[in-house]
Order: structure tokens, then C-alpha cells, then sequence
């Protein structure tokens, strides 16, 4: 299935409602973008996705430096 929506100003979309209803999406529902290539992909988030995404976000800053990204640059 394939849709269209303008970018408003604020940068704001509206999810057609074909995708909503395909996504079972409701009012105060939490969506997920994954960036991938020149591709984004929209996907219902659970609860439990926001949480966790917070709780491991929080630990990860530390490892975020010039270094830590030379130590890991060839793993």
C-alpha cells in the first residue's frame, strides 16, 4: 500500500488513515522511525519499545566519544 501526506511548516505529518488503520494506530499511540538507505520506515511502538529505548539511551552517552568511536571503528 502506497500513500502520500504534505509536510506541514512544523514539520508534521498526518498518517493517512488506511496506514493507521493497518498499523491498528489510535490516538496517543507511540509510532517508531527507522531510517534505513533513503528509506524511513513507521512502525507501531509498544509501550515497552519507549521504555526500553530511554532506560538503554540513558547508559549508552559514555561510549559516545571521538575515542570510543576510533576503539570501535573496526569492529
Amino acid at each position: 500500500m502506497k500513500k502520500t501526506s504534505r509536510l506541514s511548516s512544523k514539520g508534521q505529518v498526518t498518517i493517512p488513515r488506511e496506514i493507521r488503520v493497518a498499523l491498528h494506530l489510535e490516538p496517543g499511540d507511540l509510532v517508531a522511525y527507522e531510517v534505513k538507505d533513503d528509506k524511513a520506515i513507521l512502525r507501531r511502538a509498544e509501550p515497552f519499545d519507549a521504555a526500553y529505548h530511554s532506560a538503554v539511551s540513558e547508559t549508552l552517552e559514555e561510549w559516545g566519544s571521538v575515542d570510543d568511536d576510533k576503539a570501535f571503528r573496526d569492529l
